[in-house]
């Protein structure tokens, strides 16, 4: 963990490199210091079906939702969810000035229960001598 997963509006496709994007909040992520490189997946989904407000086509959104483990006091969720949005939020500025655009950001911490995982790249990046 963390899994933050970028949704977005098709109408966004040709206009923001969603790579780029991934790559933002993946670095955004580990400049906050809480999370394991090894357990850091960042994907982006492209939404086909949407609508969006008063329904015109110009209108676009991203939502990023992050899931993370338990065990940060909400504090420090907090302040590297603040310090990740900024991040992202200036990365993308350019582009609310070229349409309506919807930036949504959340990290949610997973129950500890139900919550089951599996990960042989902790072990791959120990023998690289990374965190």
């Amino acid at each position: 963990m963390p899994h933050f997963t970028v949704e977005y509006s098709a109408n966004l496709e040709m206009s923001i490199d969603m790579t780029d994007l991934c790559d933002v909040v993946r670095e955004a992520a580990l400049e906050t210091g809480i999370f394991p490189v090894g357990g850091l997946r960042v994907r982006a989904v492209r939404c086909e079906h949407y609508s969006i407000a008063d329904d015109d086509p110009d209108n676009a959104f991203i939502d990023i939702a992050g899931k993370v483990g338990v065990g940060r006091e909400e504090k420090v969720r907090k302040a590297a969810a603040i310090m990740m949005f900024q991040k992202i939020e200036a990365h993308l500025e350019a582009h609310f000035g070229e349409r309506p655009l919807a930036l949504s950001f959340e990290i949610r911490e997973l129950d500890a229960n139900t919550n089951m995982k599996r990960n042989s790249i902790h072990e791959k990046l120990k023998e690289k001598g990374v965190v």
